[in-house]
């Protein structure tokens, strides 16, 4: 039914428009449509219109058609129903940890690295381990738009009450989790009012994944095997993890419920931990305060990251003018990206990083680190943001930070969790990742 509503869209498309013109390129004068899906609202759906509009105004041939879906899963269900019913747009957003579960090949069409070099786009110009997670099969799937990192905010006026700066005025770093809670002890002298010292969101269950996995990553520890077919979980490292996050809360230090953890740090917590998308929300409110990517307490930086990227939607009939004009677009978001750092994001474009205008962006500049020490999920079908692992895994991990479940037991419950999604079956394929589906 999906491929026979696909075919009638395109015959239709084919009877109103002419050498890849369509009605409303016609309409427009332009002389090429781009049908572009994203999931951008707030700050971020801001800064993607002006890009847009900058593209629109810079580019006046090619007429941009843009929809912004509701985040999440919704619009992954809804772009892999497009895609397989022949009703994909010409361009979309995805995050990068989804493209292994989406079939590439099927779901998704490779890039032409030709056409992107022809608007000046590289695989030079990106970071080796984000241009790696982009390619399957010796395909590139995924243009990496943005970093996007959790860090650890923190408020300026209390932690320098607290002794916890540097002699630059910022954060000074700790590397134990020792240093961390006597650091932690300072601040909650510090905190004027009835707020906790600290948010971690403990009873959230995507970031107390993200938070985890950051943690986890810092002692050594991976999920998966190389291939994606074994679960190599270390219960050990990660009860380490589990009894570091909880402390949080025994401590005195959070919260689990009743306060939200970003209003708090407004009204005077010395610490948040946050994606970097608060960095608006901070701003806006006025505040001093620094960002930086999740303290090294044991001992190796590394903080969880995702990314969003553009990706072409599989089309059967895909080429022309119009996949040039889709190519055109990626490539200028990707290279004017220092108006999109503005939302917090890290460019994944590296010539961005140096320019005077993004150097000048604060906090941003302060945690451009978070690139070079990037906390991943495994690539797995089911992995990547608001995937199969964080809803089923999640709330394992939140149950132990609330105090719900020991966290000994917690590893055990995430490694079963692990071992039933690698013999689960991928949708798309029909394939487990034991048995070599899209995480081989």
């Amino acid at each position: 039914m999906l491929g026979g509503i696909g075919a009638l869209a395109v015959a239709g498309s084919f009877g109103l428009a002419a050498a890849n013109r369509s009605a409303s390129a016609i309409a427009s004068d332009a002389d090429v449509r781009v049908r572009y899906w994203n999931l951008f609202s707030g700050g971020d759906g801001a800064n993607m219109i002006a890009m847009l509009d900058a593209f629109r105004a810079a580019n006046p041939r090619v007429d941009v058609k843009d929809s912004t879906l509701q985040w999440g899963n919704p619009y992954y269900t809804k772009l892999a129903m497009a895609a397989s019913g022949n009703r994909a747009p010409d361009l979309a957003v995805m995050h990068l940890g989804r493209i292994p579960g989406f079939a590439p090949g099927q779901l998704l069409d490779p890039w032409d690295v030709r056409l992107l070099a022809k608007y000046g786009v590289r695989e030079a110009d990106f970071d080796p381990v984000l241009w790696k997670r982009a390619v399957v099969d010796g395909k590139l799937y995924g243009l990496p738009l943005d970093i996007h990192a959790q860090l650890c905010f923190y408020r300026r006026d209390v932690c320098e009450k607290a002794g916890l700066l540097d002699a630059g005025g910022d954060l000074a770093k700790v590397t134990s989790p020792d240093d961390w809670f006597k650091a932690l002890k300072a601040a909650k002298k510090a905190v004027k009012g009835d707020v906790h010292t600290i948010g971690i969101k403990a009873d959230e269950p995507n970031f107390s994944w993200w938070f985890f996995l950051s943690f986890y990553t810092q002692l050594g520890g991976t999920c998966l095997s190389a291939d994606g077919r074994d679960v190599t979980l270390d219960t050990d490292k990660a009860t380490q993890v589990l009894e570091f996050l909880r402390r949080h809360l025994t401590d005195g230090y959070s919260t689990a419920i009743g306060i939200a953890d970003g209003e708090s740090f407004v009204n005077g917590s010395a610490f948040t931990w946050e994606g970097n998308w608060s960095v608006p929300v901070f701003s806006g409110a006025k505040l001093e305060y620094g960002a930086t990517p999740l303290p090294p307490v044991f001992g190796k930086p590394a903080t969880h990251t995702e990314s969003h990227c553009f990706v072409l939607p599989h089309q059967s009939q895909r080429g022309g003018a119009t996949n040039e004009g889709a190519h055109q677009l990626a490539a200028y978001v990707v290279k004017n990206a220092t108006a999109w750092a503005r939302g917090g994001h890290i460019p994944a474009y590296l010539p961005t990083l140096d320019d005077k205008k993004y150097l000048a962006l604060k906090p941003q500049s302060e945690y451009v680190s978070a690139m070079d020490h990037m906390a991943v999920e495994p690539p797995a079908w089911f992995a990547g943001s608001t995937g199969l692992l964080a809803q089923r895994i999640g709330p394992v991990i939140a149950s132990s930070n609330v105090g719900s479940a020991k966290p000994d037991a917690t590893a055990r419950r995430m490694k079963d969790v692990l071992e039933k999604l690698v013999a689960m079956k991928n949708p798309m394929e029909g394939r487990s990742a034991t048995e070599g589906g899209s995480a081989a």
